[in-house]
């Protein structure tokens, strides 16, 4: 039975977890808990299989985490998603698609898939993305004649591209972690030289199969509008115009709306793919950028910049007590022999290395029902990413998979977080049978996509080889 402490482990922690408790006091609060009953055991004479050794390299660990370069970009890329966020850039942006888009069948549909993907970009956080949008976008869809199952499944399926549109929180944090498994992965290999895989390399990885996901997206609203146009109804640009008091014409508010932001997305995001710049000072002019655009929009006072930094500091705070928490787990995990029970477990697995990925990724897509994609990116992805990087898996075409394996699993009802955050924001009259039924078809795009990631793996590493 103690042979399998590590399974106990990680089974308490979901329990914990799923009870409610804080996510990063949960994942150090068990770990302890753990490291002492090891202790006790082995004090009492009983081979509990704890080698406390690991305990002793939880300092070093917490200094590498906070001297971590890397991750110096969430704050900042947190700061300019907020200020975006703030200062009314996402209003306008919508404005000005729903007028260039809103004559056409679906139109509307179209704006929001559109909008979603450059709010997806520039906030990366995927329930900022679905309530914005959710306030904003739905109220019109529907007073415009649009179905609520379209509607809703488009604003949800939108919202979770800040999993995988770079530049993504998601994905600077998964590229740190998988940067350091492909390493273990390389010493276990034998590799003393090893090969680096950084933040970057993953931002180009997603950018095909991100846009193609927008595309498959707006080929889906296109497709429902002409087959059933009642349920995404065309919409008259004068009325709309009137109705929204822009007297400047379409060409002044997509100059003022559309322009920045877009600009704003292609210098930092193209500063990172030129290799001009890392992703944290990338992040750094993204973040002053923003607060140029709230300044230059007049939406950034006093009270604003107050509700800007404790929102950052919010998030920022939390994605580092969580991170510190992973680690002592993941010391913990492996002070039980956990590294080695998985690697045996996934070496005696039918199918070699394809089952064992087929059950790490059934696994992640459960486990995204009741975790964040932060506590399964430092939970799960440091156990299992160098045991799947060391059976020959490319490090970057595995952080796509993961990336949107997650998107998918937080679209799935019933516990699928985007649908949650839309639900809060709904108006009474939406039933939540509506929002299930919209998000389906969606689900079934990005399962496509999964599929076609595993089938045309270039789809992931066709442009990080071209750097």
């Amino acid at each position: 039975m103690l042979e399998f402490m590590p399974l106990v482990l990680f089974a308490v922690i979901c329990l914990v977890l799923m009870a409610g408790y804080p996510v990063a006091l949960s994942l150090a609060g068990t770990a302890l808990l753990f490291s002492g009953l090891g202790l006790g055991l082995e004090a009492m004479g009983i081979d509990a299989h704890f080698d406390s050794g690991f305990l002793s390299a939880f300092p070093n660990r917490l200094y590498g985490i906070m001297t971590n370069q890397t991750l110096l970009a969430v704050p900042l890329f947190v700061l300019m998603g907020v200020l975006l966020e703030k200062s009314k850039v996402a209003e306008t942006l919508l404005e000005a698609m729903s007028l260039l888009f809103g004559s056409l069948r679906g139109g509307l549909g179209i704006s929001v898939t559109l909008v979603g993907m450059l709010l997806a970009a520039s906030t990366g956080i995927v329930g900022a993305t679905v309530v914005t949008m959710g306030l904003m976008s739905l109220p019109t869809m529907l007073k415009r004649g649009y179905s609520m199952p379209l509607a809703t499944g488009t604003i949800c399926a939108t919202g979770t591209l800040g999993q995988i549109i770079p530049p993504s929180i998601a994905l600077v944090l998964l590229g740190d972690v998988l940067s350091s498994a492909y390493q273990q992965a390389q010493l276990a290999m034998g590799i003393f030289s090893p090969k680096t895989v950084s933040v970057g390399d993953l931002f180009m990885g997603a950018l095909v199969p991100g846009l193609l996901l927008v595309v498959f997206y707006i080929a889906y609203v296109t497709l429902i509008a002409w087959l059933k146009p009642s349920a995404a109804p065309a919409i008259d640009r004068q009325d709309l115009m009137a109705e929204l008091g822009h007297e400047g014409g379409l060409g002044l508010l997509l100059l003022k709306g559309l322009v920045p932001p877009i600009v704003l997305i292609i210098v930092v995001l193209g500063s990172i793919l030129g290799g001009f710049a890392t992703p944290t000072e990338a992040a750094a002019v993204g973040a002053f950028g923003a607060l140029m655009l709230a300044l230059a929009y007049r939406q950034l006072d006093l009270s604003t910049l107050k509700d800007v930094l404790r929102s950052t500091v919010h998030v920022t705070t939390m994605v580092f007590l969580i991170l510190i928490g992973a680690a002592l787990f993941s010391l913990v995990f492996r002070a039980y022999g956990g590294e080695e029970l998985v690697t045996e477990v996934f070496e005696n697995m039918p199918g070699g290395v394809i089952g064992a990925t087929l059950v790490v990724m059934l696994v992640i897509f459960l486990l995204g029902f009741i975790l964040d994609f932060i506590e399964i990116t430092f939970v799960v992805v440091p156990i299992v990413g160098p045991i799947l990087l060391a059976m020959g898996l490319d490090p970057i075409w595995l952080g796509i998979m993961i990336a949107i394996n997650l998107q998918t699993s937080f679209l799935t009802p019933p516990f699928g977080f985007a649908l949650f955050y839309l639900r809060g924001v709904a108006p009474d009259s939406v039933p939540t049978s509506s929002i299930y039924r919209g998000v389906i078809p969606f689900i079934v795009l990005q399962l496509g996509m999964l599929l076609a990631l595993a089938w045309f793996p270039g789809l992931a590493t066709w442009l990080p080889d071209q750097f």
